[in-house]
This record gives structure tokens, C-alpha cells and sequence, in this order.
């Protein structure tokens, strides 16, 4: 994973990259700097909630703070397992040469997407009724190279006690009909607030760069609506077997990765014989 980037994904699927540090982080090395930049905009989303109108009229101001509050727990509660994530991939890097993470995708749903979801499942349009209900509000996404590294990483971060594996859904190894693969965890992760900790979910989505690649076309094809019906039971059947020969690549890269560390692994056991000074001098 690129020091120092994370990326940002959107409802419509969308992402965009920004620094996790400041440009005065780099040049003014050894100062700490809180980074506010992409922050929750409390203002713009209290606009949003004042503009919703509900069967019953605009939302209370109680409730429009109550709703800002709580997405504010949200976004807190996505940073803290994104930085668990960081220090897995850097202790990854430190220990063994290897970064499991390609680059992390993060997003908080919209007050629409909530509203709408809250709709569709008939739902009250509360700050309780979202707690209680949608366990996907705050979102991150892992790409990572390697199939072992989906399943590394998520059971190295599923293993830490301070949190709590809500619900695991594998489409790896159980993909569904259309192809897609990810392994879905929903974490609880202790946000500590002056009020004290709140156990707040999280959605992550553990992925490989080509099941990452398929899911993004997939994504946005599914929405194209001038598609004639002619041709849709062609596309669908030319993305499932995309979906067969990403997952054959995957297994096939793994392999290659397999073969070369234990290469590495007897070379190094060899060094490890040899008199120091006719040992090979590695950087």
C-alpha cells in the first residue's frame, strides 16, 4: 500500500484518493498535524437533513443533531479500523517484506442512501431505528494482492480483542450467481467519545485487485439502462465468465507468489549454514 493514501469511495461507486497527512506533515517533518480535510461536513449535512422531508413534515432540530451526532460515531468508528489496518499492513512490511494491502477504499453512506434503505425495509426514519438496522453505514473496502492476504489480514484484525465479529458472509469461496467474490465482515469497534466507548459496525470488504477490478465493471454496467434486452443475457454471461477467469488468475498468481517465497525461504535456511563472511550481502 502507497504510504500515506487512502481512498474514498462514494454510493454511486466512485472513489478518489487523498493523503492521510498534510502537505505540511512532509515538509515540516516531526510536527503533528490533525488532518480535518476529509472530515464529516456538519454544515452541509445539516442543510441535507433540513431539505429531507418526511410523511410528517421536516425532521425536529433535535433529531437533525442527533443524526449528525451519530454519523459523526459512524466516521469515527471507520477511521479506528482503518488504522488497525494500516499498522497490519505495516507490521506486514517490517516483519516480511510484504505489504498484503494494495491501497483501502472508505465511505459513509449519504442521509439519502440511509433514508432510502430505511424506506425500502419500512422502516422509521430514526437515529435508533438506522442504530438497530443498518449495520453498513460506515464502509471499508480492502484490496489486497493476494488471495491469502484477504484472509491474513481479515483474520489477523478479526482476532484483536477489542472488537467484535458481528456477522462474516465469504463470497469467495462461496461466490454468488453472478460471479461476485469478496469476503464481507461487519466489525463492532469501540469509539471513545467523552460519554465513553459506543460500539459502533463497520462493513468491511475483504477483495483481491482482480475480484476488485471485475466488482468495480460490474458495478457500473449494471446500471446502464439503454442496454437492448437482446444483449443483456450476453453481457451477463460474458461477466460471469470474466468472474471464472479473474478468480483462475487469482489462484494462479497465488501460486506463482507461493513459489517464489519458498525459493526465498531455502535460500535464506542455506545462508544461514555459511560462515558469516561467505554469506551473500543483501540490502
Amino acid at each position: 500500500m502507497q504510504r500515506g493514501l487512502l481512498w474514498n469511495w462514494r454510493d454511486d461507486g466512485a472513489f478518489s484518493a487523498f493523503s492521510v497527512f498534510p502537505r505540511s506533515f512532509w515538509v515540516h517533518y516531526g510536527t503533528v498535524i490533525l488532518d480535518r480535510q476529509s472530515r464529516i461536513n456538519t454544515s452541509e449535512l445539516q442543510a441535507r437533513l433540513k431539505s429531507v422531508t418526511f410523511d410528517d413534515g421536516p425532521l425536529p432540530s433535535d433529531q437533525i443533531t442527533e443524526f449528525i451526532d451519530q454519523m459523526q460515531v459512524y466516521e469515527g468508528a471507520m477511521y479506528e479500523i482503518s488504522t488497525k489496518l494500516e499498522i497490519l499492513d505495516s507490521e506486514f512490511q517490517v516483519r516480511f517484506s510484504h505489504n498484503p494491502i494494495h491501497h483501502m477504499e472508505r465511505r459513509l453512506k449519504s442521509i439519502n442512501s440511509i433514508l432510502g434503505k430505511l424506506r425500502r425495509k419500512d422502516l422509521p426514519l430514526t437515529v435508533e431505528s438506522v442504530k438497530n438496522n443498518l449495520f453498513d453505514v460506515a464502509g471499508i473496502r480492502v484490496i489486497c494482492n493476494y488471495r491469502d492476504d484477504v484472509y491474513s489480514v481479515s483474520n489477523y484484525l478479526s482476532a484483536q480483542n477489542d472488537i467484535q465479529v458481528l456477522r462474516v458472509k465469504d463470497y469467495i469461496k462461496n461466490p454468488k450467481q453472478n460471479g461476485y467474490r469478496s469476503l464481507h465482515v461487519i466489525y463492532a469497534v469501540p469509539v471513545f467519545l467523552s460519554s465513553g466507548p459506543h460500539y459502533t459496525p463497520v462493513e468491511v470488504q475483504f477483495r483481491t485487485i482482480a475480484m476488485d477490478f471485475w466488482a468495480s465493471l460490474e458495478h457500473k454496467l449494471q446500471y446502464k439502462k439503454n442496454i437492448p434486452e437482446s444483449q443483456a443475457k450476453f453481457l451477463k454471461d460474458e461477466l460471469y465468465d470474466c468472474a471464472q477467469q479473474s478468480a483462475a488468475l487469482d489462484k494462479r498468481m497465488q501460486n506463482i507468489r507461493n513459489i517464489i517465497a519458498e525459493n526465498e525461504s531455502k535460500e535464506e535456511a542455506k545462508q544461514d549454514f555459511l560462515p558469516i563472511f561467505m554469506r551473500d550481502e543483501r540490502g
